[in-house]
Parts: C-alpha cells; sequence; structure tokens
C-alpha cells in the first residue's frame, strides 16, 4: 500500500471523480484507505464484523456527501471524520439495544461484542497504518471500551493516530479545550486498565512472535493433542485472566480452576478428546485454532480459537473465541 503520489493528488482526483459522478474512480480512490479505516472501525468497536459494516457504511455516506469535500484538508482526514461519526452513530444505537447490566449480571459490557481481528487484513504500510502491536492485541481493545465513545474517540486519534489536538478537535467537532481534557481523562483510565504494559502507542513495536511466544503455542496445542490436563495447567500463571466468548465475562483464576472449568464442561472426555491444533495470529498475537473431531465424523471441524498473551514463558491472558461460521478468520473449516 506504499504510496509514492502527492498528498494533493487524492484530493484533486477525488473532487473531480465527485463533479463527474464516476463512481468507479471514487471507489478506487477510497478503496485505498479501507483497511486502516476499518482497523480505527474495529478499535471503536471491538467487533470485526461491525468494523467491516461501518467501513463499507463510511464509503457509503462519502459517496452520499462527495460534493461537500472542497480539498481544504486532506481526503484521509475526511474520510476518518466520516468513519469516527459513523461508529459514534453506531455506539449510540447499540448502547440503546444492550440490555442493562442488572438484566446480564454476569455480562462485561467490554467483551459481549469482543470478536479478533485477523492479522491478514491489517494494513500493509506500517507507516500508514500505524498499526503497533500493542495498539491491536485484545488486552488494549477491551481497555479501550471502557472509554465513553466519545472520549474512546478523541484517544484513539490523538494517542494511537498522533494527530494533533487541532485535527481532532476538527474531526470531532469539539473545542481544542474539550479534546485536550477528554484526553487526560482516557489516560487515567487507560493506566488503570493496564497496568505494567507499555503505554507509549505510537512506539515502533515488532510484529514478530517471539521464540518463547511460538515454544508455548506448540506447547498448548500439543497438551490438547495428547490430553495432557498436566501439561495444561504448567502453561497457565497462576493469575492468568480468562475470558471464553461469546459466553459473557472475563475472570482471573488460578490455573487450575481454569483447568478444573474445562474439565467439567467435558476437556479431554469421549467427544472431546479427539484434537488437531495448527498455529496462527489474530490481532498480532500469537493464537492457537483448534479442530474437534466428534464420534462418528470422518474430519476434524474448527471449534475454536485460543488468543494468548505471553509473558516470561508461560499464558498470562487466554481470550477464546467460538470459530465457527467465520471464514473471515482465513482458517480451513476442517482438516
Amino acid at each position: 500500500m506504499t504510496d509514492t503520489r502527492l498528498p494533493g493528488d487524492d484530493a484533486a482526483t477525488f473532487i473531480a471523480a465527485a463533479r463527474t459522478d464516476d463512481a468507479a474512480r471514487f471507489a478506487l480512490i477510497t478503496e485505498r484507505h479501507r483497511r486502516e479505516l476499518q482497523v480505527h472501525c474495529y478499535r471503536m468497536l471491538a467487533n470485526y464484523e461491525d468494523a467491516q459494516d461501518l467501513t463499507q457504511e463510511t464509503f457509503l455516506r462519502a459517496w452520499h456527501k462527495r460534493e461537500s469535500f472542497k480539498g481544504h484538508s486532506a481526503l484521509r482526514t475526511w474520510l476518518y471524520r466520516i468513519a469516527t461519526n459513523a461508529c459514534l452513530d453506531f455506539l449510540d444505537k447499540r448502547n440503546h439495544r444492550t440490555p442493562v447490566a442488572a438484566e446480564l449480571p454476569d455480562a462485561s459490557p467490554e467483551l459481549r461484542h469482543l470478536q479478533p481481528y485477523p492479522d491478514r487484513m491489517l494494513p500493509e504500510d506500517p507507516q500508514e497504518s500505524v498499526v503497533a502491536r500493542e495498539t491491536i492485541e485484545l488486552a488494549f481493545i477491551v481497555a479501550v471500551q471502557h472509554l465513553p465513545p466519545r472520549q474512546r474517540a478523541v484517544f484513539i486519534l490523538r494517542d494511537v493516530l498522533g494527530w494533533p489536538a487541532s485535527k481532532a478537535a476538527d474531526v470531532l467537532e469539539l473545542t481544542v479545550a474539550s479534546v485536550t481534557s477528554a484526553l487526560q481523562r482516557a489516560r487515567v483510565t487507560m493506566r488503570e486498565q493496564l497496568p505494567g504494559r507499555r503505554l507509549d502507542w505510537r512506539s515502533p513495536a515488532t510484529h514478530e512472535l517471539s521464540r518463547d511466544e511460538r515454544g508455548v503455542v506448540r506447547s498448548y496445542m500439543d497438551a490438547h493433542e495428547r490430553n495432557d490436563l498436566d501439561g495444561l495447567t504448567a502453561l497457565l500463571r497462576d493469575d492468568l485472566r480468562f475470558a471464553m466468548l461469546p459466553d459473557p465475562g472475563t475472570l482471573i483464576v488460578t490455573a487450575k480452576d481454569a483447568v478444573d472449568g474445562w474439565v467439567s464442561h467435558g476437556l479431554f472426555r469421549r467427544g472431546y478428546d479427539d484434537w488437531r491444533c495448527i498455529a496462527t495470529t489474530v490481532n498480532l498475537m500469537p493464537a492457537a485454532a483448534l479442530y474437534l473431531r466428534t464420534p462418528g465424523d470422518r474430519e476434524h471441524r474448527l471449534f475454536n480459537i485460543a488468543v494468548l498473551h505471553i509473558a516470561d514463558g508461560r499464558i498470562a491472558e487466554l481470550t477464546g473465541f467460538d470459530a465457527t461460521g467465520k471464514p473471515w478468520l482465513g482458517l480451513p473449516a476442517t482438516l
């Protein structure tokens, strides 16, 4: 996605397409921004499928508002304005549809809509996308959901994308003072939600898994394939943070409690004892795709994807997702 054209070329071409109602040229110009806008929507919404829909909604709104673009700001900035406001509108509707906490006492609002993000859909140019590993990992995405929607938008634009306060204020139609105040509050919340994590979001960060991470993933898969409860337990930190979605809620449990919970739900018993696994990554994190073959079936079928945060050679956070019927993960349906 490296772009060698001058920044103004996009704007001039877009204006020309708008004046002539050239839908094909419009699509060609805006498509270059799809992946980074989709990541932006994902950070806002924590849900990959919703992010896809809102990115498409962004392009539809841009087409309908095409004559309002005069080139006073960059086309990219204009598209981010539309995407951000589309997400804010969506969140307002989603929050009204979501049952109150009293109706779902075990639900964690931050996890209720969480989905993993396939790495193959991330922008290809890291300088253009501003995707550091720390800003796409699940813990970060969940922490951002603790912020009120408009404060969330301020934080993403300012601290993740690195936009100046004046530019963020223009996009959100706020004063610079309001943006500065919202950002200060957001930073406090993020520090509370991510204690001990690196908080310099825009610093260069490697996308490569470490040798330790790759080794733990192999051991995790091997424990499943061999039905090795002791081996599985040994991989988990005692202060494990654990969530299994779409069941709402997140728990900080001991490694033994986590394994006992899996066993009580049938893990490694007949019907849940024939596993095959493949290593993968989502959200730039190590993950294992788990395939189960049930009695009478000839194939192992995609069942779950376990996303791991590994610290000091052990699993500190484990988030499991139902992976069935999600072709966008890019995983084979059967083995």
